[in-house]
Protein backbone atom coordinates (compact mmCIF):
# COMPACT_ATOMS: atom_id res chain seq x y z
CA UNK A 1 0.00 0.00 0.00
CA UNK A 2 2.30 3.12 -0.97
CA UNK A 3 1.86 6.04 -0.09
CA UNK A 4 3.23 9.04 -2.95
CA UNK A 5 3.74 12.56 -1.76
CA UNK A 6 1.15 13.88 -4.36
CA UNK A 7 -2.45 14.75 -3.90
CA UNK A 8 -3.49 17.48 -6.08
CA UNK A 9 -2.21 16.93 -10.09
CA UNK A 10 -4.34 14.23 -11.46
CA UNK A 11 -2.20 13.95 -14.24
CA UNK A 12 1.12 13.02 -12.07
CA UNK A 13 -1.57 10.52 -10.00
CA UNK A 14 -2.44 8.55 -12.75
CA UNK A 15 1.16 8.38 -14.06
CA UNK A 16 1.69 7.13 -10.73
CA UNK A 17 -0.97 4.41 -10.91
CA UNK A 18 0.15 3.75 -14.07
CA UNK A 19 3.82 3.32 -12.83
CA UNK A 20 2.97 0.41 -10.39
CA UNK A 21 0.74 -0.90 -12.18
CA UNK A 22 3.07 -3.47 -13.83
CA UNK A 23 2.36 -7.43 -15.14
CA UNK A 24 1.53 -9.30 -12.56
CA UNK A 25 -0.38 -6.96 -9.92
CA UNK A 26 -3.94 -5.41 -10.19
CA UNK A 27 -4.87 -1.91 -8.61
CA UNK A 28 -7.38 -2.00 -6.74
CA UNK A 29 -7.92 1.82 -4.83
CA UNK A 30 -6.55 5.09 -5.06
CA UNK A 31 -7.19 7.72 -2.28
CA UNK A 32 -6.09 11.13 -3.03
CA UNK A 33 -6.27 13.94 -0.66
CA UNK A 34 -5.07 17.39 -1.67
CA UNK A 35 -5.56 18.96 1.99
CA UNK A 36 -3.28 15.72 3.13
CA UNK A 37 -1.08 16.55 -0.23
CA UNK A 38 -1.17 12.45 -0.52
CA UNK A 39 -1.98 9.55 -2.19
CA UNK A 40 -2.56 6.06 -1.41
CA UNK A 41 -2.67 3.08 -3.97
CA UNK A 42 -3.66 -0.59 -2.69
CA UNK A 43 -1.95 -3.21 -4.67
CA UNK A 44 -2.07 -6.90 -4.83
CA UNK A 45 -0.16 -8.97 -6.40
CA UNK A 46 2.43 -12.08 -6.08
CA UNK A 47 5.56 -10.91 -3.88
CA UNK A 48 7.45 -10.78 -6.90
CA UNK A 49 5.58 -8.58 -8.66
CA UNK A 50 4.77 -6.56 -6.01
CA UNK A 51 9.13 -5.94 -5.38
CA UNK A 52 8.59 -4.88 -9.42
CA UNK A 53 6.41 -2.23 -8.97
CA UNK A 54 7.37 -0.66 -6.11
CA UNK A 55 10.73 -0.16 -8.06
CA UNK A 56 8.68 1.58 -10.68
CA UNK A 57 7.26 3.49 -8.47
CA UNK A 58 9.99 4.64 -6.99
CA UNK A 59 11.48 5.77 -10.05
CA UNK A 60 8.65 7.54 -11.07
CA UNK A 61 7.99 9.46 -8.06
CA UNK A 62 11.75 10.43 -7.78
CA UNK A 63 10.99 11.76 -11.18
CA UNK A 64 7.82 13.42 -10.79
CA UNK A 65 8.23 14.96 -7.46
CA UNK A 66 9.70 17.31 -6.02
CA UNK A 67 10.05 17.42 -2.14
CA UNK A 68 11.27 21.04 -2.00
CA UNK A 69 7.79 21.91 -3.70
CA UNK A 70 5.61 19.99 -1.08
CA UNK A 71 2.87 21.17 1.38
CA UNK A 72 0.65 19.17 3.01
CA UNK A 73 -0.54 18.55 6.40
CA UNK A 74 0.61 15.34 6.37
CA UNK A 75 3.90 14.49 7.71
CA UNK A 76 6.84 12.63 5.07
CA UNK A 77 9.73 12.29 4.08
CA UNK A 78 9.51 11.17 0.33
CA UNK A 79 7.96 11.43 -2.59
CA UNK A 80 7.27 7.78 -2.42
CA UNK A 81 7.00 8.40 1.25
CA UNK A 82 5.87 4.91 2.48
CA UNK A 83 5.93 1.40 0.67
CA UNK A 84 4.68 -1.29 3.21
CA UNK A 85 4.22 -4.78 1.82
CA UNK A 86 0.72 -6.49 3.67
CA UNK A 87 0.92 -9.34 4.93
CA UNK A 88 -3.19 -10.64 4.49
CA UNK A 89 -2.42 -13.80 6.86
CA UNK A 90 -0.19 -14.79 9.63
CA UNK A 91 1.78 -17.26 7.69
CA UNK A 92 2.48 -14.53 4.89
CA UNK A 93 4.74 -12.71 6.83
CA UNK A 94 8.20 -13.98 5.87
CA UNK A 95 7.13 -13.43 2.24
CA UNK A 96 6.09 -9.57 3.13
CA UNK A 97 9.48 -9.01 5.05
CA UNK A 98 11.45 -10.58 2.22
CA UNK A 99 9.74 -8.48 -0.17
CA UNK A 100 10.16 -5.56 1.70
CA UNK A 101 13.84 -6.23 2.12
CA UNK A 102 14.09 -6.73 -1.83
CA UNK A 103 12.61 -3.76 -2.69
CA UNK A 104 14.40 -1.50 -0.61
CA UNK A 105 18.05 -2.83 -1.74
CA UNK A 106 16.47 -2.46 -5.41
CA UNK A 107 15.45 1.21 -5.08
CA UNK A 108 18.58 1.88 -3.60
CA UNK A 109 20.73 0.09 -6.06
CA UNK A 110 18.47 1.12 -8.90
CA UNK A 111 17.14 3.93 -8.49
CA UNK A 112 19.60 5.96 -6.19
CA UNK A 113 17.15 6.81 -3.10
CA UNK A 114 18.07 5.86 0.06
CA UNK A 115 15.85 3.21 2.02
CA UNK A 116 14.64 2.87 5.30
CA UNK A 117 13.31 0.00 6.91
CA UNK A 118 10.72 -0.30 9.38
CA UNK A 119 8.06 -2.76 10.60
CA UNK A 120 8.31 -6.37 10.56
CA UNK A 121 10.80 -6.02 8.03
CA UNK A 122 13.08 -3.35 10.94
CA UNK A 123 12.54 -5.09 13.99
CA UNK A 124 13.11 -3.15 17.58
CA UNK A 125 13.11 0.67 17.22
CA UNK A 126 11.88 1.07 14.02
CA UNK A 127 8.32 -0.89 14.65
CA UNK A 128 6.29 2.62 13.18
CA UNK A 129 7.45 5.17 10.26
CA UNK A 130 6.54 7.63 13.14
CA UNK A 131 10.41 7.39 14.09
CA UNK A 132 11.99 8.36 11.56
CA UNK A 133 9.68 10.91 10.44
CA UNK A 134 9.98 12.83 13.49
CA UNK A 135 11.61 15.98 12.80
CA UNK A 136 10.22 15.46 8.80
CA UNK A 137 12.64 15.53 5.86
CA UNK A 138 15.50 18.00 7.80
CA UNK A 139 15.39 16.42 10.81
CA UNK A 140 15.73 12.85 9.54
CA UNK A 141 19.14 14.15 6.95
CA UNK A 142 20.22 15.83 9.95
CA UNK A 143 20.09 12.26 12.03
CA UNK A 144 21.43 10.70 8.92
CA UNK A 145 24.36 13.19 8.44
CA UNK A 146 25.49 12.94 11.25
CA UNK A 147 25.61 9.06 11.23
CA UNK A 148 22.88 8.69 14.11
CA UNK A 149 20.25 6.99 11.07
CA UNK A 150 22.15 4.84 8.73
CA UNK A 151 20.39 3.74 5.15
CA UNK A 152 19.07 0.17 5.07
CA UNK A 153 19.92 0.51 1.45
CA UNK A 154 20.81 2.87 -0.94
CA UNK A 155 22.95 6.45 -0.72
CA UNK A 156 23.65 7.08 2.86
CA UNK A 157 21.92 10.76 2.35
CA UNK A 158 18.36 11.93 1.45
CA UNK A 159 17.97 12.49 -2.61
CA UNK A 160 17.75 15.85 -2.90
CA UNK A 161 14.33 16.15 -4.17
CA UNK A 162 12.86 12.74 -3.92
CA UNK A 163 14.12 12.14 -0.29
CA UNK A 164 13.99 8.66 1.43
CA UNK A 165 11.39 5.69 1.09
CA UNK A 166 10.41 4.10 4.20
CA UNK A 167 9.92 0.57 3.07
CA UNK A 168 8.19 -1.90 5.87
CA UNK A 169 6.43 -5.30 6.61
CA UNK A 170 3.12 -5.12 8.65
CA UNK A 171 -0.13 -7.19 9.09
CA UNK A 172 -3.15 -5.51 8.07
CA UNK A 173 -4.32 -1.90 9.47
CA UNK A 174 -6.93 0.62 9.17
CA UNK A 175 -6.38 4.16 8.06
CA UNK A 176 -8.90 6.48 9.32
CA UNK A 177 -10.23 9.91 9.78
CA UNK A 178 -12.69 11.68 11.25
CA UNK A 179 -13.65 15.22 11.29
CA UNK A 180 -14.33 17.64 13.64
CA UNK A 181 -16.65 20.14 12.71
CA UNK A 182 -15.76 23.79 14.01
CA UNK A 183 -13.01 22.76 15.74
CA UNK A 184 -9.73 24.37 15.93
CA UNK A 185 -6.72 23.16 15.60
CA UNK A 186 -5.58 22.93 19.36
CA UNK A 187 -8.95 20.83 19.43
CA UNK A 188 -7.98 18.10 17.16
CA UNK A 189 -4.66 17.85 19.09
CA UNK A 190 -6.44 17.54 21.92
CA UNK A 191 -8.74 14.97 20.84
CA UNK A 192 -6.00 13.06 19.00
CA UNK A 193 -4.30 13.60 22.04
CA UNK A 194 -6.47 11.48 24.38
CA UNK A 195 -7.49 8.83 21.63
CA UNK A 196 -3.87 8.14 20.80
CA UNK A 197 -1.99 4.90 22.69
CA UNK A 198 0.50 6.23 25.90
CA UNK A 199 -1.86 9.44 25.38
CA UNK A 200 -3.44 11.82 28.07
CA UNK A 201 -5.51 9.09 30.34
CA UNK A 202 -3.33 6.65 28.80
CA UNK A 203 -5.54 6.47 25.27
CA UNK A 204 -6.60 3.36 22.85
CA UNK A 205 -4.62 0.32 22.06
CA UNK A 206 -3.06 0.40 18.85
CA UNK A 207 -4.09 3.79 17.84
CA UNK A 208 -1.84 5.82 16.58
CA UNK A 209 -3.59 9.89 16.40
CA UNK A 210 -3.21 13.29 14.34
CA UNK A 211 -4.95 16.43 15.05
CA UNK A 212 -4.78 17.94 11.72
CA UNK A 213 -5.86 21.70 10.25
CA UNK A 214 -6.93 20.67 6.51
CA UNK A 215 -7.14 24.19 4.76
CA UNK A 216 -9.09 22.86 1.42
CA UNK A 217 -12.07 21.89 3.71
CA UNK A 218 -11.39 24.55 6.06
CA UNK A 219 -12.41 21.82 8.96
CA UNK A 220 -10.30 19.86 11.49
CA UNK A 221 -9.35 16.15 11.53
CA UNK A 222 -8.38 13.59 13.72
CA UNK A 223 -6.10 11.12 11.33
CA UNK A 224 -5.52 7.66 12.95
CA UNK A 225 -3.97 4.28 12.11
CA UNK A 226 -5.32 1.56 13.92
CA UNK A 227 -2.58 -1.16 14.07
CA UNK A 228 -4.55 -3.46 15.50
CA UNK A 229 -8.52 -3.02 15.52
CA UNK A 230 -8.77 -6.96 17.40
CA UNK A 231 -7.72 -5.16 20.17
CA UNK A 232 -9.53 -2.24 19.63
CA UNK A 233 -12.47 -2.65 17.60
CA UNK A 234 -13.13 0.21 15.23
CA UNK A 235 -16.48 1.24 16.67
CA UNK A 236 -14.87 1.77 19.86
CA UNK A 237 -12.18 4.27 18.42
CA UNK A 238 -15.11 6.15 16.96
CA UNK A 239 -16.86 6.21 19.86
CA UNK A 240 -13.75 7.62 21.90
CA UNK A 241 -13.21 10.27 19.59
CA UNK A 242 -16.89 11.56 19.98
CA UNK A 243 -16.50 11.56 23.05
CA UNK A 244 -13.72 13.25 23.20
CA UNK A 245 -14.78 15.73 20.98
CA UNK A 246 -18.69 15.84 23.13
CA UNK A 247 -16.09 16.60 26.38
CA UNK A 248 -14.71 20.02 24.23
CA UNK A 249 -18.23 20.83 23.55
CA UNK A 250 -17.88 19.48 19.63
CA UNK A 251 -19.91 17.03 17.80
CA UNK A 252 -17.83 14.46 15.53
CA UNK A 253 -18.99 14.96 12.17
CA UNK A 254 -18.44 11.62 9.62
CA UNK A 255 -15.78 9.78 9.50
CA UNK A 256 -13.23 8.70 6.42
CA UNK A 257 -11.61 5.35 5.08
CA UNK A 258 -8.18 6.04 3.91
CA UNK A 259 -7.67 2.87 0.85
CA UNK A 260 -9.55 -0.40 2.49
CA UNK A 261 -10.23 -2.15 5.22
CA UNK A 262 -10.37 -5.81 6.76
CA UNK A 263 -13.40 -7.22 6.84
CA UNK A 264 -12.49 -8.25 10.17
CA UNK A 265 -12.26 -4.84 11.14
CA UNK A 266 -15.87 -3.78 11.09
CA UNK A 267 -16.59 -6.49 13.45
CA UNK A 268 -20.65 -6.53 13.23
CA UNK A 269 -21.01 -2.55 13.07
CA UNK A 270 -22.98 -0.74 10.37
CA UNK A 271 -21.47 2.15 8.20
CA UNK A 272 -23.67 4.17 9.75
CA UNK A 273 -22.73 3.84 13.33
CA UNK A 274 -18.95 4.03 12.09
CA UNK A 275 -20.17 7.53 10.77
CA UNK A 276 -19.09 6.39 7.38
CA UNK A 277 -21.64 8.01 4.58
CA UNK A 278 -20.94 5.07 2.35
CA UNK A 279 -18.53 1.57 2.30
CA UNK A 280 -18.80 0.04 -1.10
CA UNK A 281 -18.16 -3.51 -1.36
CA UNK A 282 -15.47 -3.05 -3.23
CA UNK A 283 -13.55 -1.15 -0.14
CA UNK A 284 -13.09 -4.54 1.90
CA UNK A 285 -10.18 -6.79 2.00
CA UNK A 286 -11.03 -10.45 2.77
CA UNK A 287 -8.24 -11.72 4.92
CA UNK A 288 -7.50 -15.64 6.81
CA UNK A 289 -6.39 -16.41 9.93
CA UNK A 290 -4.94 -19.27 8.27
Amino acid sequence: MPNCSEGRDPDRIARLVRAAEVSGVTVLDVHSDADHHRTVITLAGAADALVGSGVALAAAARDLLDLREHHGVHPFVGALDVLPFVALRPSAIPNAVAAARAAAARIGAEVGVPCLLYGLAAGEGRERPAHLRAGGLTGLAARMNAGEVAADAGPPAPHPSAGVVLVGAREPLVAWNVWLPGATLDDARAVAAAVREGGEGGGLASVRALGLMCPRTGLAQVSMNVEDYRRTPLLAVVERVRREAAARGLVAGDSELVGMLPRAALAGASPDALGLPALPPGKIIETTED
